[in-house]
């Protein structure tokens, strides 16, 4: 069962309130948010006393990203509940690890083709390979990432705003929004933001769109940075991150995306754009797109009329 198809009651105020979007919008951000801060804080101050150092032990980093993973998706599971007072279709089990497995597959393959044609055209290289343990921090980073942002941008703000503006504004403002939370991340740039804006946040949104649940974008986005950074050891979002492979990546801008890495580049934008669309034609095609609420008012007003 879709939320989008739940019955409408009859609300107090109060609860009129609470149900208003952007209310819902700012307590679910404000519930994920805050939850990893009891959390994170106290972890890596004990994780510095216990390595000596300004930086806690990987091993102790991976573990704090692993609570962080079940303290988010718990609060996400406690404002759905007690402020939107409904079941969590969006992360039940049914059908879960199918999506998942798509998801990461459509990750893995996008990135893989990206560095792929980056490799043909002579602008990555492989200088050398590392052990497989490197690959465990990008595993646990990846987890909570996927989760913390999916849960974020698509169980909160898109999903919100597909059910009150529409689907066609909810993608355009979500993936504006998602581009615009990367501007401050290390060699970022306008054309960066733009470039996650027509990759990520389009292709996601539409994933969404197609599935109206978590389980599929979740497994994108944690497949997309996992390859990017764990296996090809090229930087997201500008971060620079230890991969299984010690890679160069040089070559114009435009198609290595500089020192912000592969996800600035036009090939990458491009096959996006294309998985982008065909996600949302088939989204379509299930009848999946919403009408904004002012139009949904209008065909009904028309109806009673009739």
């Amino acid at each position: 069962m879709l939320e989008e198809n739940t019955p409408e009651v009859k609300l107090s105020r109060t609860k009129k309130f609470f149900q208003f979007p952007v209310t819902r919008i700012f307590i679910g951000f404000v519930f994920v948010a805050l939850a990893i801060l009891p959390v994170f804080i106290p972890m890596v101050l004990i994780g510095r006393l216990i390595s000596g150092e300004a930086k806690p032990p990987e091993p102790w980093i991976m573990l704090i990203y692993l609570i962080m993973t079940c303290t988010v998706t718990l609060s996400y599971y406690l404002y759905v509940r007690w402020i939107e007072k409904r079941p969590l279709y969006e992360l039940s089990k049914p059908g879960a690890l199918k999506e998942l497995g798509v998801g990461c597959s459509v990750g893995f393959g996008l990135i893989t083709t990206v560095i792929l044609i980056l490799w043909i055209l002579g602008y990555y290289k492989i200088i050398a390979v590392s052990s497989g343990l490197v690959l465990l921090l990008p595993l646990f980073d990846g987890i909570f990432t996927g989760f913390f942002e999916e849960i974020a941008f698509r169980g909160i703000l898109f999903r919100i705003m597909n059910k009150s503006l529409g689907s066609w504004l909810a993608i355009l403002i979500s993936s504006l929004l998602f581009g615009l939370a990367h501007i401050g991340n290390p060699n970022a740039s306008v054309y960066s933001s733009i470039a996650i804006t027509l990759e990520a946040g389009i292709i996601l949104s539409a994933a969404y769109l197609f599935t109206h649940r978590l389980w599929m974008v979740i497994g994108m986005h944690f497949a997309w940075n996992f390859t990017l950074g764990g296996i090809f050891g090229v930087a997201v979002s500008g971060k620079e991150t230890e991969g299984l492979f010690q890679s160069q990546l040089q070559g114009p801008e435009l198609f290595t995306g500089g020192s912000f890495g592969a996800e600035m580049s036009i090939i990458t934008v491009i096959l996006c754009l294309i998985i982008g669309i065909f996600l949302m034609w088939k989204a379509r095609k299930r009848g999946n797109f919403v009408q904004p609420f002012w139009r949904r008012a209008k065909e009904t007003k028309i109806v009673n009329e009739s």
